[in-house]
């Protein structure tokens, strides 16, 4: 198939061209039939005249949203008639073919707005129409250039980009598992991984010391404002590094980022300002504060570094863990640990990262010893039977001479809708569910037929 990009027309003048793509609008000027034909490239527009009596009698049937292939010369625009707003602002199509590749039905809503005026789960059911829109579609577009640059840079960095499984073990980590039963072993489940965290350490175990993956996660967590069930991280893990290796290495990334894929957008302050987090607290009464000297500067990103959080804090069954078990604490505390001594005192080695007023990314210096791990579980109230059934592979692995090492990770999707202006992640996302973790468009979650409820050995209790 012989195909121009319609963006690419503006620099063929004189030549003919074959072009695909829909039907944006349609206008009829007396016997003057106007279209903007539109592929993910761009748009542009073809006059039909009386002149081509088929052609045009064809076209008079077009409407929007119809799928067209088009062979046609590129003219000039006469100088009043430009339209500086989009690239082929200064050409237009005159038809010499016209084939009508697929009808379709009126859209339930306008494809040439934005979007926003629209009711989101409206949106949401019929997002495959959504997504045709410029805005919706340009997200897409900056979304899959901020993740090629991650993964270049990474790379340039000797880092290897490798995929942990995504069917792996229930075990707590701070968030409620989504669970998969398992057909040929009844009574047992699979769980969908919060994180990558366990693998990624055992990767470090495994000494392939640089690690990254473009990670799906997935926590079945009650409705809480900007969060999805299922969402991306960068994921990255290092070993033999200390916080200061970690923070220096995701500071130029972001920076890069910024300077390459969002020349438009200014960082208030490098280095990255820091602040421990009883500073940020007592200053700002947040643990991700909005540091923007112009808050109504959509161009002004302020990013900052939180570090120094406590490790544990008491709840009413004990102690937990702030942010993650496998942390490791500030090395001054690391003989408080080993004894469960000043619990509330002990530092840990985690560091956040925050952008206007979000967090963005969290990571950590991890316990690499298995005395150390298992100190944070007995903290918490494990018992010794309870920490082997659900983390003795990690304290076995540890036995085997782990290095030091830390990583982060990236809430991917919080990031770009910072970096492209929108309001909530679902406008970044392809595919995304609603506040209640339903998806519209698929009509899920759904009801399992009896068949495979038996296959899973699963019986639902009315």
């Amino acid at each position: 198939m012989k195909r121009t990009s319609i963006v690419d027309i503006k620099d063929l003048v004189g030549e003919t061209v074959d072009v695909y793509g829909w039907v944006h609008t349609r206008r009829d000027h007396g016997k003057l039939i106007f279209i903007d034909i539109r592929d993910r490239s761009g748009m542009a527009q073809v006059v039909f005249t009386p002149g081509n009596k088929d052609i045009h009698e064809l076209a008079s049937q077009l409407r929007s949203e119809w799928v067209i292939h088009l062979k046609g010369k590129i003219n000039a625009r006469p100088d009043k008639m430009v339209n500086a707003d989009i690239p082929t602002g200064k050409v237009e199509i005159e038809p010499i073919e016209l084939e009508i590749l697929n009808k379709s039905e009126t859209p339930p809503f306008p494809i040439d707005t934005n979007g926003l005026e629209i009711g989101e789960e409206h949106r949401m059911k019929y997002r495959y129409l959504d997504l045709r829109r410029e805005r919706m579609a340009k997200n897409m577009v900056t979304r899959h250039k901020l993740i090629k640059f991650i993964r270049d840079y990474l790379d340039d960095n000797g880092f290897l980009e490798i995929e942990t499984p995504i069917l792996t073990k229930s075990t707590p980590e701070g968030a409620r598992d989504y669970v998969v039963p398992s057909r040929l072993y009844s009574g047992s489940f699979y769980a969908l991984p919060q994180s990558p965290q366990q693998y990624k350490q055992l990767l470090m175990v495994a000494g392939l010391e640089k690690y990254f993956q473009i990670a799906r996660c997935f926590r079945d967590e009650d409705t809480r404002g900007d969060r999805q069930p299922e969402f991306t991280q960068l994921d990255l893990e290092m070993s033999f590094v200390e916080r200061e290796d970690v923070i220096r290495l995701n500071e130029e990334l972001l920076i890069s980022i910024v300077k390459n894929l969002y020349p438009e957008k200014k960082i208030q302050e490098i280095p990255f300002p820091r602040f421990s987090y009883k500073e940020a607290i007592e200053k700002y009464g947040t643990d991700k504060p909005d540091l923007r000297t112009d808050k109504d500067d959509p161009n002004l990103l302020a990013f900052c570094w939180v570090i120094d959080f406590p490790f544990f804090e008491k709840t009413n069954d004990g102690w937990t863990f702030t942010h993650n078990p496998f942390s490791a604490p500030k090395p001054e505390f690391m003989d408080d640990l080993l004894k469960m001594e000043n619990i509330g005192d002990i530092l840990t080695t985690q560091y956040d990262v925050a952008l206007n007023g979000s967090e963005i990314g969290g990571g950590s210096i991890r316990n690499h010893t298995p005395e150390g791990l298992k100190a944070v579980f007995k903290i918490m109230g494990f018992s010794e039977e309870r920490i082997n059934q659900n983390f003795g592979h990690m304290l076995e692995a540890f036995s085997f001479g782990a290095p030091p090492h830390g990583g982060i990770a990236w809430g991917l999707d919080r990031l770009v809708t910072l970096l492209n202006n929108e309001p909530n992640i679902r406008e970044v996302i392809a595919f995304p569910k609603t506040g209640d973790a339903r998806d519209l468009m698929m009509d899920s979650p759904s009801p399992l037929d009896q068949k495979q409820l038996k296959e899973l050995h699963i019986k639902i209790e009315k």
